[in-house]
């Protein structure tokens, strides 16, 4: 599933190509599970709307949208107008959201096709069909907010109070949405490697310089991995179809039984939560 880095990479490529377009007409598939509101709603809702600004959110794209415009050359006069709707894009196991010309191939499971004034298409294309897609109109519900803290911008006060008396394994802790938004198991395993934690340990039981050196960690890790256009290790591409770099620097995920990049011990496998968890126990304490 994309993690924060490449829902970031994502959401930054869309919005430097299709920021101020307008959407002409809307398409959408007959496969009812992308849609969390009917896809006639969200065809209706979009048709018209400037795109103002597309952001991420937690794991989720959003596209801020102007009022309906009366025809597809009309501009917009004020670029500073607030948001009146929104679509939400949650890219699932296997979603991608692609800039792309009309006359560019149609990949299989092409589940949304908007069409811009500029000439070109936004597609959401998901295979296994776990993404989701909503229309919000803000005039009757409030916008789009990430259920846990940011993990770019926490401070280190409000890090170390997520983790306070929980008896949670700190993996399960980092993958917890609901205290941090968009971290996943990539990027969980590569800030405990850096901040020298064993992915068991119990996150209540964790000193606070050691919560620092995670908070620390996890924001390097993110940033660096946005910088590399995230990691490509299924089917991720960013907006233009192209992979990241950053599963080339990965230090223990998806590593196992090879020699840690520190100190050679091998990099071991275990389970938390579910996952499949990746450290190395000579450096991790």
């Amino acid at each position: 599933m994309p993690e924060l880095p490449e829902v970031e990479t994502i959401a930054n490529g869309v919005d430097e190509r299709v920021r101020g377009d307008l959407i002409v007409e809307a398409w959408f598939s007959s496969y009812p599970q992308p849609f969390k509101n009917p896809p006639a709603r969200q065809a209706k809702g979009l048709a018209g709307r400037r795109i103002l600004s597309v952001h991420r959110t937690g794991k989720h794209i959003v596209c801020e949208l102007g009022p309906a415009e009366e025809t597809p050359a009309r501009r917009c006069k004020h670029p500073d107008t607030p948001p009146v709707a929104q679509w939400i894009v949650h890219l699932g196991m296997t979603g991608r959201l692609l800039v792309t010309t009309p006359d560019a191939p149609l990949a299989a499971h092409t589940h949304a096709r908007l069409t811009l004034a500029s000439g070109r298409e936004l597609r959401f294309v998901d295979p296994r069909r776990f993404g989701r897609l909503e229309f919000r109109d803000l005039g009757r519900a409030d916008g789009f907010s990430a259920t846990g803290a940011e993990p770019l911008t926490i401070e280190a006060a409000a890090f170390a109070a997520l983790f306070h008396g929980r008896r949670l394994a700190i993996k399960a802790a980092l993958l917890n949405q609901k205290l941090l938004s968009g971290v996943g198991n990539i990027y969980a395993d590569e800030s405990l490697f850096r901040a020298g934690i064993r992915p068991r340990r119990g996150s209540g039981r964790l000193t606070r310089a050691e919560l620092e050196r995670l908070r620390l960690a996890l924001r390097e890790v993110l940033q660096h991995a946005i910088r590399l256009g995230g990691s490509s290790v299924s089917d991720y591409v960013d907006a233009n179809g192209m992979r990241g770099f950053f599963q080339l620097e990965h230090c223990v995920y998806m590593r196992t039984g090879l020699p840690c990049l520190r100190c050679e011990t091998p990099i071991r496998r275990i389970v938390v939560a579910g996952r499949g968890t990746h450290y190395c126990p000579q450096c991790q304490a």
